[in-house]
Formats: C-alpha cells, sequence, structure tokens
C-alpha cells in the first residue's frame, strides 16, 4: 500500500511540475527545389509587389500561413511564387521580415500548450490539437520558438 501511495505521488508531482512533455513529429526543411526554397508568410497580410520596393504596384496579398517559393533574394526582398507551377503562377515581391524560408516544422502528436516565455511556468498563449503543424522559428536545446498567426510562442521539446 505504502509504495503504492508513494508512485501515485510522484505521478502527480510529475504532472504538476510540467516534467512530462509532449513528444510530436519535428519535420526538417525541405532544402532547396528544382525552382528555389519554400517559405511561409508570417503576418495577416502580405504584400506581394511588382518590384522590389514599397511604393511598386500591389499584384497580390497572401494570408498567413499561405506556403510560397522563393526564387531569388536581394536587399531584404524575395522574388516570389505562389506554387510550383512557374509558369501558371503570379510572381513578385515580397518583404523578407515577414516570412520564414524553409522552415522545419512542428507537429503536435498530442494537445500542446504554448507559453509566452521558456518556462512551463510561464502564461499559457495557446493549446494546440493534435496534428496542428506550426513553423519552427528558432530551436533553442529544450524549446522551440514557433509562429502563432503574427506572433510566437513557446514549445517544450
Amino acid at each position: 500500500m505504502k509504495k503504492r501511495l508513494i508512485t501515485i505521488l510522484t505521478l502527480m508531482i510529475i504532472a504538476v511540475l510540467g516534467i512530462v512533455t509532449v513528444h510530436a513529429e519535428i519535420i526538417p526543411p525541405y532544402g532547396e527545389g528544382q525552382i528555389g526554397l519554400s517559405a511561409v508568410v508570417l503576418c495577416e497580410s502580405l504584400t506581394v509587389r511588382e518590384a522590389p520596393r514599397t511604393n511598386a504596384g500591389i499584384l497580390d496579398a497572401l494570408e498567413y500561413g499561405r506556403r510560397i517559393i522563393v526564387m531569388k533574394q536581394e536587399d531584404g526582398w524575395a522574388y516570389i511564387c505562389t506554387s510550383d507551377d512557374v509558369d501558371a503562377s503570379p510572381a513578385g515581391y515580397v518583404r523578407t521580415d515577414y516570412i520564414v524560408i524553409d522552415p522545419a516544422w512542428y507537429k503536435a502528436d498530442a494537445e500542446t500548450p504554448v507559453y509566452a516565455w521558456n518556462d512551463t511556468a510561464a502564461l499559457k498563449v495557446a493549446l494546440l490539437d493534435k496534428d496542428t503543424t506550426l513553423p519552427i522559428l528558432k530551436d533553442y536545446g529544450d524549446w522551440l520558438v514557433v509562429s502563432l498567426r503574427g506572433a510566437s510562442g513557446w514549445i517544450r521539446k
């Protein structure tokens, strides 16, 4: 009876302290494809322009999470197309500040808390559903920084 009680108390302490971590799949970066690098939009609406200037004509607006192909980069701008079919895909320029190029991806295997900073005692800013996939912005050892619709959060590995 005493051994069983100790086991139960130990499991409760582990659960309270957050020592049990959720395992997830980390999908590595894709690397360069036939026409460029995969990228993803990090802001709510990203303007695609005719030329690499903020006053150039607007071609399109891309929503958060949209996957694009970066064909070249220069002076804070990326020349992109919006699909693998370069001939059929609209092409234009976007600011590189608002995309992440060739990211690794985090895929949750279960409900996963996302914290405001790298501490399980920190404020939880999101709770990911199973199979949610987010781009990884940085890897800090035991922690990952992921994109959350224009913001970022921390996930314990």
